[in-house]
């Protein structure tokens, strides 16, 4: 017992004297607060010696902890290149992070930053906050600085990407995104991201390329199988489509767009007991349900079922009048049941504010994507059913089904 308080007193005392000297010479008041938890446990030692008690084990713990732990971390931190100001100011800006007190967090950081230009943490806690506050350029040069310190810190990489894209500057997203998949293969993220700018310049080849390297370390992701069925839809190539949506549809039961699209590339192909299910279980998304209801009107006008039809564009109408009245307005197939249709017939001269449209949750892409397949299935109406066995083999090949058409028609009159 002796022993064992001789020596803990012999080591407590040479680190403190260790600390002080670094205090001195460093002028960093930090070190203070590591004194001040020794003289704790000295002193806690001193009183099991003096008075010869017997420490409950919690303060016996707390000895070498405040004594000997610490410091020795401290020690071994500082051997590493960290200072005990840095160590102390950040552990201070998470804990202000955590109780959202960004504008002291910042300016800890801003002096940490100053002081120590080459602390990683330092300049990448000062973007996070740069950002959080909407200074997306300011967060942007902090990222750079942390990844210039740390060039395998691939979050900030996608981060500045992020940014970049937020800005509207997609040539530099894209780069940054270009040179991190190149780093790291398997950055789903950055796959996903780089793959909705591509989409968004219609570089549906180049998205399609990304995405299928990023389906080789995430086979079920449901974003990235369904995105992949959006570019094929873009190309033409609605074999691959379907399977993608299918892919996705049960990955995701919940995923009516994929099921919508499934519907309509069923339509472009004539399938219409297919098209029927698929638009049946659509209905109950709030978003695609009008939509849903006319395609089902139409399916039924082919099918001869005028008054299912005549049920179905009326529940599409008091779902969305506005939209749905004008494409049926547009749409011959409707002439011959119009007298029958409730369009309102103040639509034309109500107040735009008063009905205000639901929610939108489609993104861009998947809006470009549900237009495409409207035109497809427009003109796919109008071909027959030898046509669009004929088109089938096309399918993929060419960029856009017009131009596969018209090929079709050249070999039916060669």
């Amino acid at each position: 017992m002796l022993i064992e308080q001789f020596l803990f007193i012999v080591i407590a005392f040479a680190i403190f004297v260790y600390m002080f000297l670094k205090m001195m010479k460093k002028a960093d008041i930090s070190y203070i607060i590591i004194m001040i938890l020794e003289a704790v446990g000295i002193a806690l030692n001193f009183l099991e010696a003096l008075f010869g008690m017997k420490l409950n084990m919690v303060f016996v713990v707390l000895k070498y902890i405040f004594s000997i732990l610490i410091p020795i971390i401290v020690i071994i931190l500082e051997k590493k290149g960290k200072s005990l100001s840095e160590i102390f100011n950040l552990f201070l800006v998470k804990v202000l992070i955590k109780f959202d007190k960004y504008k002291t967090a910042k300016k800890i950081l801003l002096e940490l930053a100053s002081k120590y230009p080459e602390n990683y943490d330092a300049h990448r806690l000062l973007a996070q906050i740069y950002e959080k506050e909407g200074g997306m350029r300011k967060a942007i040069d902090e990222y750079v600085q942390a990844i210039d310190i740390n060039k395998r810190d691939y979050d900030s990489y996608y981060q500045v990407a992020y940014l970049l894209h937020c800005l509207d500057k997609k040539e530099e997203s894209s780069q940054m995104l270009f040179s991190l998949l190149s780093k790291k293969p398997d950055y789903y993220n950055a796959s996903i991201l780089l793959g909705d700018i591509l989409i968004e310049k219609e570089e549906f080849k180049e998205a399609e390329r990304i995405y299928q390297d990023a389906l080789r370390y995430n086979p079920v992701s449901f974003e990235l199988n369904y995105n992949l069925g959006i570019v094929y839809t873009m190309l033409n190539d609605f074999n691959n489509a379907k399977l993608c949506y299918e892919k996705a549809a049960e990955l995701n039961s919940l995923s009516y767009n994929s099921k919508y699209s499934l519907a309509e590339i069923a339509l472009i192909y004539k399938n219409l007991e297919e098209a029927e299910e698929k638009f049946l279980e659509v209905v109950e998304d709030e978003e695609l349900s009008a939509d849903a209801y006319l395609e089902l009107s139409r399916i039924s006008l082919m099918k001869g079922y005028r008054e299912t039809a005549i049920k179905y564009v009326n529940l599409a109408i008091d779902l969305d009048s506005k939209k749905i009245v004008e494409k049926v307005k547009n749409d011959s197939i409707f002439e011959p049941i119009m007298f029958k249709i409730s369009i309102p017939f103040n639509l034309d001269n109500r107040d735009v504010n008063e009905e205000e449209p639901k929610t939108k949750k489609m993104k861009p892409k998947e809006i470009k994507a549900k237009k495409h397949l409207e035109e497809m299935i427009s003109i796919a109406r109008n071909l027959s059913y030898n046509d669009i066995k004929s088109f089938k083999r096309y399918t993929g090949n060419k960029p856009k089904l017009k131009k596969g058409h018209e090929e079709i028609e050249k070999e039916k009159h060669e």
